[in-house]
């Protein structure tokens, strides 16, 4: 008999997303390895055996038994695109929406994007550490046991690296495990006039602190029409990558001015949003291995009708990924949401939406040990209660996660 610390049995489904050990492609996302009337042994911080009840019952003994009969078991959400570390809000922004100003209209008034970092340059080490983990509690409590990320929101030296001091105090301090990313190119500064002179400043006076210090595992861009073209992005994440940090990018969100194939010949990890993605780019994605990470909380919010085409994508081979976006245009802390928009506005299914959410989504932030519940690896999981998949984007609006528990604790 095996002995376990924990023993979670008589669950309705367990969706445990064994399977192939490389992000799911096409038809794979289909394939959640689901297990009915199923049960799930921890021991200390990892997944001992997992299995049907009757086998599980048979071959482990444990320390405390927990009934989940009715109730669904998955892995942890993994969130890969997260703006976490920002100072105030610009909720007054939505009516301008509403009344027709369009994302870009905003950030040339002034807001958006340049009125965060007012407020967060203006806030302190403390008050971003108290305003982040709130949000990061309310991910936790959503379901979200591993999250990336972004600075952006400082667009100088001091703030940059502030805000990137805050995600590793707040990785050691939380349950909810943080990777961060530089994203000093997130918008250009007042004190700029040029694009290339910010990244000049960039290159030379910020990325090699940021290396010296180790206080970044990624560099992104905002590879946009009107931010960053696709010359000055490329220029920024090779250099990047000398310094040892890998490369994500902002790509294809208003415009498609050629932002994700630049990703493809860099072989980023992942190239995020994608709502203005054709199939040139798509295939040449595929076949580089970057994966892509979708934004629907987005275009959502922004009240546009396109949104990233991801029949497209998986008809075409490419692994996607979900994810928030959390941050000021964007305010959810719910991955439980973002499924329901991308099987309402993407079409894809719960299974291929589950997988993008766990298993592709832990792969796209290179995390090998979590986003699937197989003997060894980390017991980061979810109870939810819910009888089947199919209610994770039937019923939008609440919270279905009854138990999160990460590192084989509950927290």
């Amino acid at each position: 008999m095996m002995e376990a610390d924990i023993l979670i049995e008589n669950c309705s489904e367990i969706h445990t997303l064994k399977g192939p050990d490389r992000p799911r492609r096409g038809d794979e996302m289909q394939d959640t390895s689901k297990i009915k009337n199923g049960a799930l042994a921890v021991k200390g911080e990892s997944i001992l055996a997992v299995g049907s009840d009757k086998e599980i019952k048979r071959d482990v003994e444990a320390e405390k038994i927990i009934d989940a009969s009715g109730k669904t078991v998955i892995p942890g959400f993994v969130d890969p695109h997260t703006h976490l570390i920002y100072s105030g809000s610009r909720e007054d922004e939505l009516a301008m929406k509403i009344q027709g100003k369009t994302y870009m209209e905003i950030l040339e008034e002034g807001g958006g994007i340049l009125r965060t970092v007012r407020a967060t340059r203006k806030a302190s080490k403390q008050r971003l550490l108290e305003e982040s983990k709130a949000r990061m509690d309310r991910m936790l409590a959503h379901g979200t046991t591993t999250a990336e990320a972004k600075s952006g929101y400082g667009l100088d030296k001091k703030n940059e690296i502030k805000c990137l001091e805050v995600i590793d105090e707040l990785d050691k301090s939380h349950d909810l495990d943080l990777i961060p990313t530089y994203l000093g190119a997130h918008s250009l500064p007042p004190e700029f006039e040029r694009s290339e002179d910010y990244i000049d400043y960039c290159i030379e006076d910020v990325l090699p602190e940021i290396a010296d210090k180790d206080l970044a595992e990624y560099c992104d861009v905002f590879c946009e029409k009107g931010v960053f073209d696709v010359e000055e992005s490329r220029r920024l994440l090779k250099k990047a990558k000398q310094f040892g940090l890998k490369a994500r990018v902002h790509a294809d969100e208003i415009e498609n001015i050629g932002c994700s194939k630049m990703a493809a010949e860099l072989d980023a990890i992942s190239a995020e949003h994608l709502v203005k993605t054709d199939e040139e780019d798509i295939i040449m994605m595929a076949e580089s291995g970057t994966i892509g990470i979708l934004l629907p909380g987005t275009p959502f919010m922004l009240m546009e009708e396109k949104y990233a085409p991801a029949r497209q994508m998986i008809e075409n081979g490419m692994a996607i990924a979900l994810a928030t976006d959390l941050n000021p245009n964007c305010w959810t802390e719910s991955m439980q949401m973002v499924i329901t928009l991308a099987c309402l506005q993407m079409k894809m299914t719960p299974s291929e939406a589950l997988t993008a959410a766990t298993f592709n989504s832990a792969r796209a932030l290179d995390r090998p040990d979590i986003g699937s519940l197989e003997k060894g690896k980390k017991a980061d999981f979810l109870v939810l209660d819910i009888p089947n998949i199919d209610h994770l984007p039937y019923r939008f609006g609440v919270n279905l996660v009854e138990k999160v528990y990460k590192r084989g604790e509950k927290v």
